[in-house]
């Protein structure tokens, strides 16, 4: 079987799965990129070519990224040619770095430091709903519900649907904009040149508006997840509820919030001034 033949089927089996553009597209690049490398037909690979690979590739490159490609050519080899080629091959370990968070206050100064009455909405939809970037930018506005106050996060990751609480200070706004494009005939609710704004486009309006605050921390819309999570463990809810509200699969991956959160941290006395009480 030759490489193109190879790939086309690789993609094929990624649609079946239903898997996401972003899966489809980082197992194609990855698997593509091997192939270049090796510069074999795909039934005469073997383990020691992905070792080279990863040797002279991805040696410098994070444990992420090493662990995507090796999950990339595990699910194409043992869809395909029903051969795990990786199966030998040892993953890095990820690290658990603990995550950058915001105070409440620098939340509420980052959301107030954007000039742009769009670029607010789409800092504070982050934060306050928890919204990871692509379930932002795949927003309709059919899927929100100005009555309840409430959005649904349709196909998100790991394909699962789920509700989102529409905040208070953004009611007004978000309904406006919505109106606006829904006369203008745009189904998504921050509407770009290509119907919609690209994952890229959120990106740009974080980093820009991070810069003109005065917080001196790397952030990136992702941290506004964090902070959103964090913040409401310090406010006293269950990890289970945020485990909903961001739509993790295993509880596991929420309690780092458990960790992250100092003001829980500044709750738990020594022992021995427990025992003065």
């Amino acid at each position: 079987m030759d490489k193109e033949k190879f790939l086309k089927k690789i993609k094929t089996e990624l649609k079946i799965s239903k898997n996401s553009e972003n899966t489809i597209k980082s197992y194609m690049v990855s698997n593509r990129n091997f192939l270049d490398f090796i510069n074999k037909n795909p039934d005469k690979v073997e383990e020691e070519d992905v070792k080279e690979y990863l040797a002279e590739n991805l040696s410098d490159k994070s444990v992420s990224t090493t662990i995507l490609f090796l999950s990339a050519i595990r699910y194409a080899y043992s869809n395909i040619l029903d051969n795990d080629i990786t199966k030998r091959i040892k993953r890095p370990k990820k690290s658990k770095k603990i995550p950058t968070v915001l105070t409440k206050k620098e939340s509420k100064e980052l959301i107030s430091s954007c000039k742009r009455e769009k670029s607010r909405l789409i800092v504070g939809l982050l934060y306050a709903a928890g919204l990871r970037v692509s379930e932002l930018t795949n927003l309709k506005i059919n899927h929100l519900n100005f009555n309840e106050k409430i959005g649904y996060v349709k196909q998100g990751k790991g394909r699962k649907d789920r509700i989102f609480n529409i905040p208070n200070f953004l009611y007004e706004d978000l309904k406006k904009i919505a109106e606006k494009n829904e006369d203008e005939r745009n189904e998504y609710l921050f509407s770009g040149p290509n119907g919609k704004l690209s994952s890229r486009n959120i990106q740009k309006i974080v980093s820009n508006v991070a810069k003109k605050s005065n917080i001196d921390k790397n952030i990136h819309p992702h941290t506004l997840r964090h902070s959103f999570a964090t913040h409401l463990l310090e406010n006293g809810v269950d990890l289970r509820k945020i485990q909903e509200l961001l739509g993790h699969a295993d509880l596991s991956t929420t309690q780092l919030y458990a960790h992250v959160s100092t003001e829980e941290l500044k709750k738990i006395k020594s022992p021995l001034d427990l025992e003065d009480e």
